[in-house]
């Protein structure tokens, strides 16, 4: 939103306290997006763990690509067609003495992997988001994306060129 752009979310938890899958869907567009989002594919995903991946490996499409947590994610995540992006990322929250992190690392490095928002507006972002009650979180969860969005650059755009424009 603050790249002046269209964003739903839509997230479904499983009923299970502390290791059910929760499974988020962010949609953002150049114009009005409809409510909720029903999305049957995709060209990216972000996998945290191997075991909710099935689900998320069926809507992927060809071309598309994927930021694993290569620290947790047992397997070959199994797309023919697709960039996958292996990234440490529990391994390194944990070396920054931030264990929950993690997705923070991956989010850090899928935004620079495929330029879909800037780390200026993350980093914005991770101040305004929190309530006052966890804003002592605010700084270890920008040191997290700035560490994931460290020697990674663009190699599947979110936003290509009009003349390359995703079908």
């Amino acid at each position: 939103m603050k790249e002046g752009r269209e964003v739903v979310v839509f997230g479904m938890y499983e009923g299970v306290m502390r290791g059910g899958s929760t499974d988020a869907t962010v949609v953002i567009g150049d114009g009005p997006v409809e409510t909720p989002p029903t999305v049957d594919e995709t060209w990216s995903a972000l996998a945290m763990h191997h075991q909710y991946w099935p689900d998320v490996r069926e809507r992927l499409r060809k071309g598309g690509v994927v930021v694993i947590d290569s620290s947790v994610f047992l397997g070959d995540p199994g797309i023919p067609g697709c960039e996958v992006v292996a990234v440490d990322a529990s391994a390194r929250a944990q070396h920054l003495g931030h264990a929950r992190g993690g997705s923070m690392i991956a989010l850090g490095a899928y935004a620079a992997v495929t330029g879909v928002v800037s780390l200026d507006s993350l980093v914005a972002a991770a101040r305004e988001v929190l309530p006052p009650y966890r804003s002592q979180h605010a700084e270890a969860n920008i040191a997290a994306l700035r560490a994931g969005h460290a020697g990674y650059s663009t190699q599947v755009p979110a936003w290509p060129s009009r003349q390359q424009a995703r079908i």
